[in-house]
């Protein structure tokens, strides 16, 4: 084993890699999307596959839930098998009246009220934010395919559960569109580690009208962000 929580050898992921929190989201993008795939690492049950999409090596790894989950993941990604390039696949949960349940968001930029941010930033407040050249060509890919996109602000928590009261009505003031548990550790990573990442993250839940897909549609109604992810490298 290279890392204590990857048991791939050191050649085994292409540089290109897409990440998801679950497991089973994993493999069923291999499965549908990659061939010639191979298992490469399953350490904690956190999959990781190697295949090829029309031709280019991509690998898909799970990340598991929440910032410090993928933050070990992805700190060994990249500092131990030299990955390059990130792009996340993932659910989130709508704050906004204007975006709706199965709406594929590009996360331009990512807040939080994980104190990571600040712990790393010496107590300052980091912004963090997507690399430009992932999103516009995540932007021509999506019009290419005739993809309806959002492109925003999104928010990193560390509660799954909150109970703030007015949390939405912050979210909606400052323009936020939806609420999921990773992308900020990613961007900030990003910054630090000087790799690239994007997050594509399908709504899977209304906060505001409290309605969520079912399980199965979690996994199955990706497959627009999927493409997008796959094309982009």
């Amino acid at each position: 084993m290279i890392t204590p929580h990857i048991n791939a050898k050191k050649k085994d992921f292409s540089e290109n890699v897409i990440i998801a929190g679950d497991p089973n989201r994993v493999k069923y993008i291999t499965k549908k999307f990659l061939k010639n795939f191979v298992s490469i690492t399953n350490v904690r049950g956190m999959l990781g596959f190697t295949g090829y999409f029309k031709g280019k090596k991509i690998s898909v790894m799970s990340h598991g839930m929440g910032i410090p989950s993928l933050s070990i993941y992805v700190h060994e990604l990249v500092n131990f098998y030299k990955v390059k390039k990130i792009i996340r696949v993932g659910t989130c949960g709508s704050v906004n009246s204007k975006i709706k349940l199965k709406d594929i968001i590009l996360g331009m930029g990512a807040c939080t009220d994980s104190s990571i941010n600040k712990l790393s930033f010496k107590n300052y407040n980091y912004s963090a934010i997507s690399n430009f050249k992932l999103l516009y060509k995540a932007y021509n890919i999506s019009k290419k395919k005739n993809i309806s996109i959002k492109i925003g602000n999104i928010f990193s928590t560390d509660l799954f559960y909150n109970n703030q009261k007015n949390f939405i009505d912050l979210m909606n003031k400052y323009n936020i569109l939806s609420v999921e548990m990773e992308t900020s550790e990613l961007y900030r990573l990003s910054a630090i580690l000087n790799f690239k990442s994007l997050s594509i993250c399908t709504v899977s839940d209304c906060l505001i009208k409290n309605i969520s897909l079912s399980i199965s549609d979690r996994i199955l109604l990706l497959d627009k962000a999927i493409k997008i992810a796959l094309e982009i490298f």
